[in-house]
Parts: structure tokens; sequence; C-alpha cells
């Protein structure tokens, strides 16, 4: 009978390790895009484990390449030494070039942001949802709660008098 090791759980392929859900109360989304990411080994196993931070992080286009700045992947617990990593050092987002092109004259067609969605594994490797997204003032965070409570508030109703509302 041989011991086996139990692996740390991971989080199941295509489902978000890492979600920035302030972004979507922050910003207007126009656009979603979908970029890998250049990793280390050790920032990939911090990963795997649902450790990394995205929300104050934001994307930047800078000589031509993708840069995602301001995401925290703590060092990985068995990394010591040389194994370990930076733990929010820059990573460099991969996309095709003709794509990044595209999306800096997005941004800077109407003062747009890139900011970062969620972090998740397709195909073993790691992926990143990247918005182009447009800021919110305030009045307009407002808004969208009071219209969001007042949706809650109908489907409450309706379901206690037995309608259905989509």
């Amino acid at each position: 009978m041989s011991k086996t090791k139990t692996k740390p759980k991971a989080v199941p392929e295509g489902r978000p390790v890492a979600q920035n859900r302030k972004a979507r109360h922050d910003y207007e989304i126009i656009d979603t895009y979908e970029a890998g990411i250049a990793l280390q080994g050790s920032e990939v196993k911090s990963i795997r484990s649902g450790k990394a931070q995205i929300r104050d992080s934001y994307a930047r286009i800078e000589d031509g390449e993708l840069w995602v700045h301001m995401v925290h992947i703590p060092p990985y617990e068995q990394a010591v030494g040389f194994g370990a990593h930076n733990p929010d050092r820059p990573k460099k987002l991969l996309m095709h070039r003709i794509e990044i092109e595209r999306l800096k004259g997005k941004s800077q067609q109407g003062s747009l942001s890139l900011v970062p969605l969620s972090i998740y594994f397709k195909g073993g490797k790691a992926k990143m949802e990247l918005a182009l997204a447009k800021g919110r003032k305030t009045y307009d965070k407002r808004h969208e709660l009071a219209a969001r409570d007042a949706e809650r508030d109908l489907r409450r109703v309706s379901a206690n008098l037995g309608v259905h509302i989509h």
C-alpha cells in the first residue's frame, strides 16, 4: 500500500481564480478581451491555489507590449530562495500585435482604461480577462445601485405573487 500526497485543491478549469468585482462597479465595461499571462513557475502554482489579488490592478501598453501592473501574487509556500518570485512585479500580457495596436487606438480615442476583470485557466494556461472600460462618476454609480435595488424589489414582490419576471 503506497502513500500518496494530497495536493491542495486547485480551482476547476475555466472558473475564475481571481476576480475584480470592484471594476464592474467603478467602470462601464465597453468590450472584453482575453490575454495570456507570462508567469514564472512559482506564480502559476500560487495562482492555481487561488491566491492572486487583482483589485487595484490596471493594464497599460508600453513600447508596443501589453503589461499589467499591481497584480499581487503571493509567493508559493514551497518555493523559497531561487524559486521565489517578486509578488508585485509587472506581468506581460500575451496578445497578437494587431490586437494590441487595435486596443491602443481604442483606449486613446475616448480616454478609456484597460482594467483586468478576472484570472482563470484555459487549456492549462493562465489567462486574464481584460476590459476596455470608461470610468463612472459617483452619481452614475448611485443611479446603477438604485436601478438594481428597484429590480430586486420588483422580483421579490412578483415572486410573492407567483408571477415570474425575467
